[in-house]
């Protein structure tokens, strides 16, 4: 059975230590961790991880790795990637999870994410940009034709950026799976530049101790984000594409006297609250409000989810619930600096920043490009993996080892 497996070596330059990978197809996959720990593939990837963990390192990618997509059927697939193909508990089971991931780039990035985050009990809807290129588009398609509880959103929007596109990719998805048989107890909303931080069994854990309660950290908008729903917002097409500009027109009030909150863009929502935004005039007034103003999705969940009554609201709940990982570029005297680089004031986390990222309570991290920094994405995928698994309580197949 082949996989693909890293050609590892080192050399030092000005004292740098610089690791090169590159790939091959013509190895077996270890039978156990404790296998694994000693062969050749798991010794090298794991001494550059602990050797990213203690110092600087520059890491130099080699030939890059094909989709075995093009040329192997999807049980051939599902094998050499590894992907877990059977629920690893009872509580796993009885406790499915739904997941929305938006994305517009980076296929490779968005393939490590989607292993990462799939067990077979659980149900996946991704949105693909309706401006991705059409190579996104197939590979994409192609991959969710291997897993009957993962599809591609009925309905695309394209996306801009701060717009009401992004919320409304999310509600497209929400739209299919609230239709969905597999009983999901929450969803989770992701972009293909997510990854976890957390097993699937962690994961549901932290869920259950909000006792059906929805996470959508917030609070009432500070200085900088007033303007965001005081003004109209328009979308305008400059040398970049599609933005969002501010003019000077004042907002109407918020319809039903909602107190407009902030916070994240990414939530963790009960079924039934799901259904509310999906069905209740409160909601769909606020979202039709909502389409005039600046990033919107930063203010649709929290402000929901602060109205007493509705179901599982949480009031009072401030930045209650720690979904992601985030350093942001003006919050550096808390984090330490990134050690990637920023886009949109975003740490791309780079191999400086696995040890920040491994002491996270958080159950994500944001943001990640493979093909950028690919040691920081592998040592992340080998330490979950190697957790995920040492949590099975059922037989573990030999091909879900890396």
């Amino acid at each position: 059975m082949n996989f693909w497996m890293n050609y590892f070596f080192a050399f030092t330059v000005l004292g740098v230590v610089i690791f090169v990978i590159v790939y091959n197809s013509q190895l077996s996959p270890p039978k156990s961790y404790q296998k694994l720990n000693s062969s050749s593939e798991s010794s090298y990837r794991t001494d550059a991880c602990d050797y990213a963990l203690k110092k600087k390192l520059t890491f130099l990618w080699g030939k890059k790795r094909p989709s075995l997509l093009e040329r192997v059927p999807c049980k051939d697939y599902l094998i050499q990637n590894h992907y877990v193909t059977s629920p690893l508990s009872e509580e796993e089971a009885a406790f499915p999870l739904a997941y929305v991931m938006v994305i517009h780039k980076d296929f490779d990035t968005f393939e490590r994410l989607f292993r990462a985050i799939y067990m077979p009990q659980n149900i996946y809807c991704v949105h693909v940009d309706e401006k991705a290129s059409p190579e996104l588009k197939h590979s994409v398609w192609q991959l969710l034709n291997c897993f009957p509880n993962a599809f591609l959103a009925s309905k695309m929007e394209t996306v801009v950026y701060a717009g009401i596109s992004r919320l409304q990719a999310d509600l497209n998805c929400m739209k299919d799976l609230v239709t969905s048989k597999i009983p999901w107890k929450y969803l989770i909303n992701t972009c293909g530049q997510d990854f976890p931080l957390k097993t699937n069994k962690e994961i549901i854990q932290y869920l259950k101790g909000f006792k059906g309660k929805n996470i959508t950290p917030g609070v009432l908008p500070p200085a900088h984000a007033i303007a965001r729903t005081k003004y109209v917002h328009q979308e305008n097409t400059g040398k970049g594409g599609f933005f969002m500009k501010r003019t000077n027109l004042l907002k109407t009030t918020p319809p039903h006297q909602l107190t407009i909150y902030f916070g994240t863009a990414y939530v963790a929502l009960t079924r039934d609250f799901v259904n509310f935004v999906l069905n209740d005039k409160r909601a769909l007034d606020l979202l039709q409000w909502s389409k005039d103003t600046y990033s919107p999705d930063e203010h649709f969940w929290v402000t929901l989810n602060r109205i007493p009554g509705v179901p599982g609201a949480m009031p009072n709940a401030s930045w209650t619930g720690n979904l992601r990982a985030v350093k942001w570029i003006d919050m550096e005297d808390k984090h330490g600096g990134c050690h990637g680089h920023y886009v949109h004031g975003i740490c791309i986390y780079g191999n400086g920043d696995l040890k920040w990222l491994i002491n996270s309570p958080s159950l994500f991290a944001n943001k990640f490009e493979l093909n950028t920094y690919p040691l920081t994405v592998e040592c992340l995928e080998l330490r979950l993996r190697e957790r995920t698994l040492n949590q099975s309580e059922t037989a573990i197949q030999p091909s879900w080892y890396f």
